[in-house]
């Protein structure tokens, strides 16, 4: 391993900025101070850059297996560490489902040979699964995933006694999609006895409504109460939901803790007139209050991490009627500059950006020795330079599926260095693939 030191980078960690000088040696973090004197392998020169803690992506879908034509490990991989994501936690719902122990091996294989970016993958849950559920080794892997919403092949989990089953007896953090399926339902047929096919996306958040989603939500909160599950709810969509969760304890203590995805806090509703399906996602982007109530639940400890719920499609697939266009879309590579973006209008400080997107997530999942900058950590960091205006196009997407819903967009904030694991894997533009991140680790 390497050896790298960083001259006087202002570093952005645990609520304060400072300039510094850091070092690393054989991956991990070894010295932060003032003026560091050594001699290393490489020097990165980071006057009037700031050194922020990599971003922990809780909630991703890289399609592998049985979907790369959509997106690979490898291809996804790189557009985060791109943006400055440096681990990833990646959701069961490929083809096969991850629903066996075997399964989650096989990708764990994948991961480790060709994965840019520290990596651990969800366990996922169905109806009939609990016995496979119950075998996962705590310590190296992140939580159990369960669609309480509709899913890929079997995952939709809408037995309550099988909810019961997995709230009272999963060995680990449950992460849920929270929109009552019953519900979206009813809202569809209603809509296709009016339109039939026809239905415009502008009506997608009326049809995957707040009261879907609430009621949903609101049935994990309470299961998670009445049997002390460590409960994790992802991609929060309404005001209303906000509601359900506390900023009054600390939250190492929190057994119920929540997420916000990059699209919730960005778009709304009045954006589908010029973005169409690019931005239909589950749950759906609801109104401006919404977007607003989630951002105010960020800042105020109601919702603890910020993540990308990053689902690429083709854009031929996004280019189909409504009904037939998938959910979801690609975010990894542009999360972080769309929350410097925030930071720049005055809408969240650096300190909360970092907070929200490595240490709380750090947190959360129990992961060891990341999320911070400090010695002894694992060396998960990236540069940025707040004032160097790029666009995004579709010259600089790096998603295998070649579109961003950001396409055209201006960020003021553009990432320089991209360092996984002790490794410089993005170097002012530059991809370094020549060495794998790690699996993450857990301390439970």
């Amino acid at each position: 391993m390497s050896s790298i030191l960083i001259k006087s980078a202002t570093i952005v960690n645990e609520n304060k900025q400072f300039v510094a000088d850091l070092f690393i040696k054989d991956g991990f973090i070894e010295q932060i101070d003032k003026q560091i004197d050594k001699p290393a392998d490489q020097i990165i020169n980071a006057e009037g850059l700031h050194l922020l803690p990599g971003c922990i992506d809780d909630q991703v879908h890289f399609r592998e297996p049985g979907l790369t034509y959509k997106a690979d490990i490898r291809s996804e991989s790189r557009a985060a560490v791109a943006g400055g994501i440096t681990s990833f936690m990646e959701m069961p719902n490929t083809v096969p489902n991850t629903l066996t122990q075997e399964l989650l091996e096989q990708k764990y294989e994948i991961g480790k040979h060709n994965s840019l970016a520290n990596y651990s993958f969800f366990m996922g849950a169905s109806n009939d699964n609990i016995d496979e559920v119950l075998k996962t080794d705590t310590t190296n892997v992140c939580g159990v995933k369960v669609f309480m919403g509709s899913s890929t092949g079997n995952m939709l989990v809408d037995n309550p006694k099988t909810l019961e089953n997995i709230f009272s007896n999963s060995p680990m953090l449950v992460a849920t999609h929270c929109e009552d399926e019953a519900t979206i339902r009813t809202n569809l047929a209603h809509y296709k006895e009016l339109l039939g096919d026809n239905i415009p996306v502008t009506l997608h958040p009326i049809i995957r409504s707040a009261e879907a989603c609430f009621l949903s939500s609101s049935m994990a909160v309470e299961l998670a109460k009445k049997y002390n599950t460590r409960l994790h709810i992802l991609h929060i969509s309404t005001e209303r939901e906000t509601h359900l969760f506390s900023n009054e304890i600390p939250l190492k203590e929190k057994r119920i803790t929540a997420e916000a995805c990059i699209h919730h806090l960005w778009f709304s509703d009045k954006d589908y007139e010029t973005k169409g399906n690019l931005i239909k996602w589950n749950p759906a982007v609801k109104t401006e209050n919404d977007r607003d109530g989630i951002l105010k639940a960020v800042l105020d400890g109601r919702i603890d991490v910020i993540a990308t719920d990053h689902a690429p499609h083709t854009i031929e697939e996004k280019a189909l009627p409504y009904l037939q266009a998938p959910s979801g879309g690609p975010l990894v590579q542009h999360a972080l500059p769309a929350m410097l973006e925030l930071y720049h209008q005055g809408k969240i400080t650096l300190e909360q950006v970092v907070e929200k997107m490595a240490h709380n997530v750090a947190i959360c999942f129990q992961i060891e020795k990341r999320g911070y900058i400090r010695e002894g950590y694992w060396a998960d960091i990236v540069l940025v330079d707040l004032n160097s205006k790029w666009q995004v196009n579709k010259n600089n997407i790096l998603y295998k599926c070649g579109w961003s819903p950001f396409e055209g967009t201006i960020f003021q904030s553009k990432i320089t260095h991209t360092i996984v694991s002790g490794n410089v894997a993005y170097s002012n533009n530059k991809l370094n693939e020549g060495i794998p991140g790690k699996r993450l680790s857990f301390t439970r």
